[in-house]
């Protein structure tokens, strides 16, 4: 029984192989699906909920002569945008780019419709590249609209200034911006391991819940072995290690080595893990 990888492709005169599913039609399919809008939902929602809990609680103070960015969050609006960046770098931040890479090919497979693009013809690498970039894409929008919300939501509620820091000092609104944008930068340059194991899964699988999940799964497990003190050194060599790497952009001089590091780690995984969704994809047999 031949499959589709087997059977030769007639095309018509004119053909663009290049032209083929482009990503402004990908991307508008993506955005009208409903998990798209409820997870952009979550994320804007996150800040409210925040400041609600500091108004019911009052406001936080340092313990135990320790200030963190949780202890300085009213301070100002960038202070409560970088602790919303802080309480979703761990978790919360990794639902979009596990949900937006590992959803995409797997739903396609899961609807039986994977096969159709693919004799419409979409050359395999192709589909592959138009769903990968418009799945970074949103993954990014996705970590500025949190911040940016934060920063609307607590300027309206603690005053516009400057970033107080929790070692001490201040950063004016100007550079704490620049530095806020390096720290978004980071975190979608360090989410790319879990975007390329989402994605690798989804060429893998019929199961989009199996390919976000176990992108989610694996990230949880890499953040348990990383408190694992007995592995010594080996733990630079986990993503989840540098996890936290941008705290290091958020003081009067900032720490570049931690996140030069955590950058070099996570491309490299990445970089593995694309590679192996595209090698793989090519030679699979589609029948769904």
């Amino acid at each position: 029984m031949s499959t589709l990888a087997e059977r030769p492709v007639e095309v018509a005169s004119g053909y663009r192989a290049g032209h083929t599913l482009p990503l402004r039609v990908e991307l508008v399919r993506q955005l009208k699906r409903r998990r798209t809008l409820v997870m952009g939902g979550i994320l804007a929602v996150l800040p409210f909920v925040l400041v609600v809990a500091f108004a019911i609680g009052g406001e936080p103070s340092g313990r135990n002569g320790q200030v963190t960015l949780m202890d300085t969050a009213t301070a100002s609006g960038a202070n409560f945008a970088a602790l919303n960046l802080f309480v979703s770098a761990g978790f919360l931040l990794v639902i979009p780019v596990a949900l937006f890479c590992g959803d995409t090919v797997a739903s396609e497979a899961s609807w039986s419709s994977l096969r159709y693009l693919l004799a419409a013809p979409v050359p395999r690498a192709r589909l592959l590249w138009s769903k990968l970039v418009v799945g970074l894409g949103l993954s990014l929008a996705a970590m500025v609209l949190l911040p940016l919300v934060a920063i609307a939501v607590g300027t309206a509620a603690y005053g516009w200034g400057p970033l107080e820091l929790p070692t001490g000092g201040a950063l004016d609104p100007g550079t704490a911006t620049q530095r806020l944008v390096v720290v978004v930068a980071y975190l979608f340059v360090s989410q790319l391991v879990t975007a390329g194991l989402a994605f690798w899964l989804s060429t893998k699988t019929d199961a989009p819940l199996g390919a976000v999940g176990g992108a989610v799964g694996l990230t949880i497990v890499g953040n348990v072995l990383d408190a694992v003190t007995a592995l010594g050194h080996w733990r630079d060599f986990l993503p989840a290690h540098w996890q936290f790497a941008w705290a290091d952009a958020v003081q009067p001089r900032p720490e570049w080595s931690g996140m030069i590091q955590g950058t070099a780690i996570s491309l490299t995984y990445a970089l593995v893990l694309f590679a192996l969704a595209f090698r793989g994809f090519a030679r699979k047999d589609i029948v769904s």
